[in-house]
């Protein structure tokens, strides 16, 4: 893992198409911006673990089933 200090409007680079601006810090957050190409997906942590416990509900909901299909 790379731990970096970055100042207002800096940027980093991940590889050659990926562009992570610093814009600055607010009361509560830090301000990001991306900009990567379209087919690179980008989501927060946040969203990420919210989904996999959706699906992992929705997979107990489903096993707790007992359907018959003929």
């Amino acid at each position: 893992m790379l731990r970096l200090s970055v100042g207002k409007d800096e940027y980093l680079m991940v590889g050659k198409e990926v562009r992570i601006t610093f814009l600055g810090v607010n009361e509560r957050s830090i301000e990001l911006m991306i900009d990567a190409p379209r087919e690179i997906n980008v989501a927060r942590g946040k969203a990420i673990r919210k989904r996999a416990a959706e699906n992992e509900s929705d997979a107990k909901k489903s096993a707790g089933r007992k359907d018959c299909l003929i």
